[in-house]
């Protein structure tokens, strides 16, 4: 199959009609060609005036490990361009930056969740290009996480840089279909193209969303595979507790755990609450201790995540519901476990982590309630997952 960029290296025609003009890429490690080519390279290597580059959260380089660590802006010591950090002094391109180029090209591995932030980086670069009339071309690539949706919508005035807009927590579409859908609901008026994959069959196993023929590359530092691109809609809601999600391993959003838990014991809860949830995956307890970040240094007990092998089920796994249900086990089995931290989370300082990842209370609501069960955060959920499957119908590509 061919992504994007393979696509409009393949094509004369496309490539003409950026030949006499000014082109941006925004692009991290991930940014490759099908002989892992960076794309900077293979577009100045075809002839492209590629004046400015611009990078997401972790960088252009994807060499900042935690989340909030900034990126400055430089000068690309290859080409001797400006390379613009769009998580850095600025989240927005600047008008400074917008006056290099006449088109941006967006070519960004993404997993599929609405809190990962390069889906906010796309929207505020339509946002900019609407205002300074610059058009912008996604080079797209496959979502790893597949068509599933799952998770609540987030609600109005939950928006934040983790949050674009009213979208599940795992939203099923590709960048550039989600650019589409941005247009639309904010009524952007953008020149807009979308380079599509050719062979993209993210309901064919056993790959799935991720084509196996295909090398993964880390999209950001903590992005280390199809495994962890699987979990995330779920792992990533650990950002916002005391259990440790896994950074300072080698294995890091693909677990969960602490000290003072017991992994046993947590996962024979979650199959007594609900073993409908743990269906397409495979939980192991096992044993970790983190070299950095939380619980540094000492030995906690785990559970970690296998989406992947034969147990692995496409339709079937839940991650989000899977890690909810982790949290009611730990509730259930410890009851005033100091499980939510409280920490300004993507410069929201005014609400819980958890609340801003999950676009509201109504998780968080959910797990702390003794008595609710898991048909309620069905019954809570249901209805906007259906919702979503209607409204992006019209903007799925593949």
């Amino acid at each position: 199959m061919k992504f994007g960029i393979d696509r409009l290296l393949a094509d004369p025609a496309l490539l003409g009609q950026l030949k006499e003009q000014r082109v941006a890429l925004l692009a991290h490690p991930a940014s490759v060609t099908a002989d892992l080519t960076h794309s900077v390279d293979a577009l100045i290597g075809a002839g492209l005036k590629v004046s400015a580059m611009f990078g997401p959260q972790h960088g252009v380089r994807g060499d900042l490990q935690d989340n909030m660590m900034e990126s400055p802006d430089y000068t690309d010591p290859t080409y001797g361009m400006p390379v613009f950090s769009l998580y850095g002094e600025v989240r927005r391109p600047t008008g400074q930056s917008m006056g290099t180029f006449d088109t941006i090209l967006i070519d960004l591995q993404d997993v599929g969740c609405r809190i990962y932030t390069f889906v906010t980086t796309l929207l505020y670069v339509l946002e900019a290009a609407a205002e300074h009339k610059k058009a912008v071309w996604v080079l797209d690539r496959p979502n790893p996480a597949g068509r599933p949706i799952e998770g609540l919508t987030l609600l109005p005035g939950w928006e934040s840089f983790v949050g674009a807009g009213p979208m599940p927590m795992r939203h099923g579409m590709t960048l550039g279909e989600m650019g589409a859908w941005f247009i639309d609901h904010f009524k952007l008026d953008v020149d807009y193209r979308v380079v599509e994959m050719e062979g993209w069959a993210p309901e064919s196993g056993p790959g799935y969303g991720w084509p196996q023929e295909r090398i993964w590359i880390n999209p950001s530092p903590n992005a280390a595979n199809v495994n962890m691109a699987r979990a995330y809609a779920g792992t990533v809601m650990l950002e916002g507790t005391n259990l440790s999600e896994g950074r300072g391993t080698t294995r890091p959003l693909e677990l969960f755990g602490a000290p003072d838990i017991d992994a046993k014991a947590v996962i024979a809860e979650m199959r007594r609450l609900a073993p409908e949830w743990l269906k397409g995956c495979t939980l192991r307890d096992f044993w970790f201790q983190p070299t950095f970040h939380k619980h540094v240094g000492q030995l906690c007990s785990g559970v970690f995540i296998h989406a992947e092998g034969a147990a692995y089920d496409d339709a079937a796994f839940q991650p989000w519901r899977l890690q909810a249900l982790g949290f009611k086990a730990i509730r259930a089995l410890y009851g005033d476990y100091d499980l939510w931290r409280d920490f300004p989370y993507e410069y929201e300082f005014d609400k819980l982590a958890i609340d801003v990842i999950n676009g509201g209370p109504g998780l968080r609501a959910w797990v702390d309630d003794a008595g609710a069960t898991p048909g309620d955060l069905d019954a809570a959920t249901r209805p906007d997952e259906a919702a979503w499957i209607e409204t992006r119908a019209k903007y799925l590509r593949y």
